[in-house]
């Protein structure tokens, strides 16, 4: 593969994601009972970053097929000490002498293999020592726009599973948690410096903004009921450290409920940052189902 330097991002990104979930459970807590995960103190829903980036996964393992330079180090059965040790057995790794520069190779080809590595990150020294990769695209947990109240169904079947459950009445299955609605966002950082670390290329970059735009489509269940992405507001730097600070960019955008009890997106006011008020050195992007992308 070309040089990773040559070929990586240029310029900071920050971002902006709005998704939504209906009578669904979007993230649950295993602490918890699997109940959406929420804020004790103000009662808004929380996302994990790792949620996110687990649909981001699936959907370039299922576009891409896991084939390199796209396939997916962390997945469900992987063992990932031997992914690692894999590396060792490449003839370009192999043929490294002096250990510091073997454990390097190690952790070039790792990224140059793997997506989410060249993406998000991985701790690379659990097995043979690959090092530590810090990855270029970080998130934020998603927080809810207003509180979430959480419902509790009980679900029964008709079926039993074996011939004494036939004696009984009672065939209830167990419980199941929803939210009725809620409007999430969270808050994305893209690193030039560390995507040259990496080799997190434009391509790369592309292909994370199609996740973004799709992912819900392809990881419907019946848990999670309706997710949808609402919008994606993207600010980009004319240099690799940034022309401003994120906070100050994210200020920018505006929601607010319509109603007291927001029932959907259209129940919420969107105000998008204005291309006139950003600062300058920052150019911005906005996606939307409706409209698609536009500056």
């Amino acid at each position: 593969m070309s040089n990773v330097s040559k070929e990586a991002i240029q310029n900071r990104y920050d971002f902006i994601y709005l998704f939504d979930v209906k009578d669904g459970n979007p993230n649950g807590d295993p602490d918890a009972g699997n109940l959406p995960r929420i804020d004790a103190e103000t009662g808004h829903g929380l996302v994990t970053d790792v949620s996110l980036k687990r649909k981001v996964r699936n959907y370039v393992a299922l576009v891409k097929s896991y084939q390199p330079p796209y396939d997916i180090f962390i997945r469900e059965k992987a063992v990932l000490n031997d992914l690692i040790d894999s590396a060792y057995q490449t003839p370009a790794v192999q043929k490294v002498e002096k250990r510091g520069e073997k454990m390097e190779a190690a952790r070039r080809y790792m990224c140059e293999r793997y997506y989410d590595i060249r993406t998000f990150g991985a701790v690379l020294s659990t097995g043979q020592n690959a090092g530590q990769v810090r990855g270029p695209v970080q998130l934020t947990f998603a927080r809810s726009v207003t509180p979430i109240l959480a419902l509790e169904h009980s679900i029964t079947r008709m079926a039993a599973t074996n011939e004494n459950e036939m004696t009984g009445e009672n065939r209830t299955m167990g419980r199941k948690f929803t939210i009725p609605y809620a409007l999430y966002r969270t808050h994305g950082f893209i690193s030039a410096p560390f995507a040259q670390q990496t080799g997190f290329n434009e391509e790369d970059l592309v292909l994370f903004w199609e996740a973004l735009t799709n992912m819900f489509d392809h990881d419907h269940s019946a848990a999670r009921g309706e997710m949808s992405p609402r919008a994606i507001v993207i600010f980009k730097h004319d240099s690799k450290l940034g022309n401003a600070p994120a906070n100050r960019l994210f200020d920018q955008l505006k929601i607010e409920p319509k109603s007291e009890i927001p029932r959907a997106y259209t129940d919420f006011e969107v105000t998008f940052p204005s291309p006139e008020a950003l600062p300058k050195g920052v150019t911005m992007m906005i996606y939307t189902p409706q409209t698609g992308w536009s500056a």
